[in-house]
């Protein structure tokens, strides 16, 4: 299946970047360039930023109703059910991803739409909502009204999704943004725009650019046009956006890294906790930024669980990400791999016990596959133990006590997710409020809606993404009050007074 060989959108149009450079998607289930995306720098994000200043000012958009921006919210989502499985392939090829999983994704993304689509009705009838300030003579109403034009810079391990969960808020609210995917898998995200333009959302309201974090990324987090900097990312990467955010006074809403733990205890069904296991730390290759690749076993159980984890990891089906049974596909690119790998052999040099992989799979010598890989006996100073690898590696421990996990649970920078596995409800309760994250799975690990709120402490940034959260980030409060006495305020004294 071929790439389509798309150019930038601006204002409702695709348009060549400005030094008409290009640069490869490159497979990595084939490690072969499979087509190439246009390259934007400083000069396109300024001619986005325009498109959408100029969107914003006409106030078509910002100052419509909520169920005209629905209409649109809901025919791209429509339009993302009719090609769901042309883009699950398209984001395969691009990122990896098991075809699988990226099909599960797309009904994830017109889910998305539908949700904001609903949301964006709901708040007209919460415009102008009156406040009661104690006193007869004023009447305050609060006005809920978009920000203004808004960057998305969204990451390659859910290339589509992760730009839904930006884009569909941030138009429900009334913005008018610009979005620059990862430079890593940007694929879907074009033809996003190509959705965007075929429904008919007024040109300039949706606009994209592809290109890298330093050509495209950088100068549009920095650019004072933009209102708001909305990023899904690397703490690093994070860091240089909220700087550059800040420097022009601007909110960033960052979602970062994370070195998320699962705990189990003694009392856990053994096979139902490895099941868990392995969904959190293998899913999507382990690419996920909540990946749960921190496991604290109790000790008493720790033989049997280990056992368990062996032969369930070593069955996994790893192979060409096409294939539909596939639940293991490539990681993302070169470097990537070559991280991960680097990651296990520090892991063993500083003595931690591999169980299971560390390798490329030996039936696999072309593509950037990795076994599923689990390290025991790990130690709090180890890399593995603090560093997110981003990749199908798990790092695990034992415990003896309550207070004990809890203790190494938290005994890290970051702060997006943990799960707790136990069958004494007392126990999940007391753990899930110890927990320093935004997010605590309990008896499971890494399920998503789009209903409730996601974001971390810590480390793993600030402000939350998806449910009502996702929505009230893109808004801003304004407060109307009216003087409505027929009686003259008086104060400062009249003119005929001798001061």
């Amino acid at each position: 299946m071929s790439i389509p060989a798309r150019q930038l959108y601006i204002a409702g149009k695709w348009v060549a970047p400005v030094h008409a450079g290009r640069f490869p998607v490159m497979s990595p289930r084939s490690e072969s360039e499979v087509g190439s995306i246009p390259n934007a720098t400083a000069e396109d994000v300024d001619r986005a930023v325009a498109a959408a200043a100029a969107a914003h000012a006409d106030g078509g958009w910002g100052r419509s109703l909520g169920r005209y921006r629905a209409g649109f919210l809901r025919a791209i989502a429509k339009k993302v059910k009719d090609d769901k499985t042309q883009l699950a392939k398209l984001e395969t090829i691009d990122c990896g991803k098991p075809i699988q999983e990226a099909e599960w994704d797309m009904d994830d993304v017109a889910g998305c739409f539908e949700y904001y689509a609903e949301l964006a009705e709901k708040l007209d009838a919460r415009q102008d909502a009156p406040i009661n300030v104690g006193m007869d003579d004023f009447r305050c109403r609060v006005r809920r009204e978009p920000l203004g034009v808004v960057a998305l810079i969204t990451p390659w391990n859910y290339p589509l999704l992760m730009a839904a969960w930006k884009v569909a808020p941030a138009l429900a609210a009334g913005n008018c943004v610009v979005l620059k995917p990862s430079e890593v898998a940007s694929v879907t995200c074009l033809e996003l725009a190509a959705i965007v333009h075929d429904v008919g959302v007024p040109a300039g309201v949706f606009n994209l650019i592809t290109g890298t974090g330093q050509d495209a990324g950088a100068p549009l987090s920095a650019h004072p046009g933009i209102a708001k900097v909305a990023f899904t990312g690397s703490v690093a990467t994070g860091k240089r956006v909220a700087l550059a955010a800040a420097a022009n006074v601007k909110p960033a809403t960052l979602e970062l890294g994370g070195k998320s733990a699962l705990i189990v205890f003694e009392d856990a069904d053994i096979a139902n906790a490895v099941e868990w296991c392995m969904f959190g730390a293998f899913w999507t290759v382990g690419q996920i930024c909540t990946a749960t690749s921190r496991l604290l076993v109790h000790e008493s159980i720790a033989t049997e669980f280990y056992a368990q984890l062996k032969r369930r990891a070593e069955s996994i089906k790893i192979c060409d990400p096409l294939i539909e049974d596939c639940r293991l596909g490539p990681v993302v690119n070169k470097s990537q791999h070559d991280k991960i790998l680097q990651f296990i052999q520090v892991a063993q040099q500083q003595g931690a016990t591999l169980l299971t992989g560390g390798k490329r799979p030996a039936h696999l010598a072309q593509g950037y596959f990795v076994e599923p890989t689990v390290f025991v006996d790990m130690k709090a100073h180890m890399q593995l133990w603090t560093d997110e690898v981003f990749g199908p590696v798990l790092a695990s421990c034992t415990f003896r006590t309550e207070a004990e996990a809890i203790e190494m649970a938290n005994s890290s920078i970051y702060g997006l997710a943990a799960a707790v596995i136990s069958a004494d409800e007392q126990r999940c309760k007391r753990v899930a409020e110890a927990m320093q994250s935004g997010i605590v799975w309990v008896n499971c690990a890494q399920p998503c809606f789009v209903q409730a709120p996601w974001g971390g402490v810590k480390a793993s940034g600030h402000g939350r993404e998806l449910g009502e959260w996702g929505l009230e980030s893109f808004l801003s409060v304004k407060q109307v009050t009216t003087y409505v006495s027929k009686e003259k305020w008086g104060w400062f004294p009249s003119s005929q007074s001798k001061l």
